[in-house]
């Protein structure tokens, strides 16, 4: 499979934990609820890692790696706990789009930090993104 069969599919299974979320989130705390999912996140990636890693793989990456692994996995950390408060509080629909302005955001540090060149394509498709994300979460009162 391409990297964009991957990334179709990565959109869809986050389009369907923001629906499971939002039911997940009603009667709980979101603290305790994004506990319990990274839970079993943490469950099923060493299953599959255990599972699909060749034996020879398995070693542990050296210090850098460990040390950016573990700031995504912190990063990751407080936008989940972030998306679920913000599910508790407010609509699927809207939250959802709003969370994903991540994708500008890692397109501007993408910029920023990893010296990608930003094309206009980057700068279009941004700001489509940013406008959509505000047409669909504003609401007129």
């Amino acid at each position: 499979m391409t990297w964009v069969a991957w990334a179709l599919l990565s959109a869809f299974f986050a389009g369907i934990t923001a629906i499971l979320a939002k039911v997940g989130v009603e009667n709980v705390d979101s603290s305790l609820a994004t506990a319990i999912r990274t839970t079993v996140v943490l469950v099923l990636a060493w299953t599959i890692a255990l599972v699909a890693t060749p034996a020879g793989a398995l070693a542990l990456p050296g210090r850098r790696t460990m040390l950016f692994l573990a700031l995504s996995g912190i990063a990751t950390g407080l936008s989940w706990l972030c998306y679920f408060r913000a599910l508790q509080l407010g609509e699927a629909s809207r939250v959802a789009p709003i969370d994903k302005l991540s994708v500008v955001f890692a397109i501007v540090l993408a910029g920023l930090f990893l010296r990608e060149r930003l094309t206009w394509q980057h700068i279009v498709g941004g700001t489509l993104i940013v406008a959509g994300s505000l047409v669909i979460a504003w609401r007129a009162r």
